[in-house]
């Protein structure tokens, strides 16, 4: 008889979450993700992202984020870190999704501003070798592909692919990665 009660319970739960409404106008979401950078070598470059979600109509949104990405390069036996810490804000256009929007792909563009700090400021390595690239104030522009399904009426997981085109640095100015994260809606 129990199992009949959890079965029935379980349905009811499950209509019910199906039928919550989702992507509300100015409902507001709280993002965490993290990924890989997609260099030519995948490995210990990594980006940590907190972002804040405003929904507008027909599934579109804004998006402010605050970003730090971690990387390194080689040199002879070292490793010499890059960190960069950007601050971004854009738009996300809704491109296709089911009727109730449990399911959608949205595409995005921001603009990138930040500073980027290479082997912690130091300029000289342990060999006496002198790196001639400076840590710099950067800027340019994102985009974003995300792909984004509910897990419950507040929960949603997004996975995503993103570029981002920065001016003002001495590395990379184009720079592709993929991640995931979750977001909690208000």
């Amino acid at each position: 008889m129990k199992k009949y009660i959890y079965t029935v319970m379980l349905v009811l739960m499950g209509i019910t979450a199906s039928q919550a409404q989702r992507m509300l106008p100015k409902q507001k979401g709280l993002e965490v993700s993290a990924g890989v950078l997609s260099d030519d070598k995948i490995g210990n470059d990594y980006y940590i992202n907190l972002a804040m979600t405003v929904n507008g109509k027909n599934g579109n949104y804004q998006l402010w984020a605050l970003e730090y990405t971690h990387q390194y390069h080689s040199y002879k036996d070292l490793r010499i870190p890059q960190e960069t810490y950007t601050a971004e804000g854009g738009y996300s256009i809704f491109l296709l999704g089911d009727a109730r929007k449990n399911i959608t792909l949205n595409a995005g563009i921001t603009g990138v501003i930040g500073y980027e700090t290479i082997n912690r400021g130091e300029a000289m390595l342990d060999d006496g070798a002198k790196i001639v690239s400076d840590d710099n104030f950067i800027y340019g522009a994102g985009g974003r592909l995300t792909f984004e399904t509910y897990l419950s009426d507040r929960f949603v997981l997004v996975l995503q692919g993103r570029t981002k085109v920065l001016w003002g640095t001495d590395m990379k100015q184009f720079r592709p990665s993929a991640g995931a994260g979750i977001r909690f809606n208000f």
